[in-house]
């Protein structure tokens, strides 16, 4: 659950998911710094029930790890592209939902965003 809230809360591409460490999610104001294509650095925010799925997620870790998500089992190593695109489908299939992917919650942010009134420019953006 934190890796789909977060992924449909922020719209962050995949890349960015993997790369984020413990450290980059500040609570609080509930916002992480991602880092994009070419480096480029940005702030996404995410919603209340993003931060509480974090939470429980991080409460139930029992390793040094200091990425945001590792693989289910020991040495719980940095997850990696693949394996979110693997768990996201399995879910989908689970569910008997075809053709889910992680880029599609970027794709539906960007809808609602643009739905609710955001200029396609900022939209572009992200």
């Amino acid at each position: 659950m934190a890796i789909i809230d977060l992924l449909a809360s922020t719209g962050m591409r995949v890349g960015e998911l993997v790369n984020l460490d413990i450290e980059d999610i500040n609570f609080e104001e509930r916002e992480c710094v991602v880092f994009g294509k070419g480096d480029k650095e940005r702030k996404v925010y995410f919603d209340a029930r993003t931060k509480i799925h974090l939470k429980n997620y991080l409460d139930l870790r029992n390793d040094e790890n200091p990425a945001l998500f590792v693989s289910l089992n020991a040495p719980y190593e940095r997850l990696q592209i693949s394996g979110v695109e693997i768990r996201v489908r399995e879910l989908g299939r689970s569910l008997n939902l075809e053709k889910i992917h992680p880029h599609k919650f970027r794709r539906t942010m960007a809808t609602r965003a643009i739905d609710k009134g955001m200029p396609i420019e900022l939209v572009q953006k992200l």
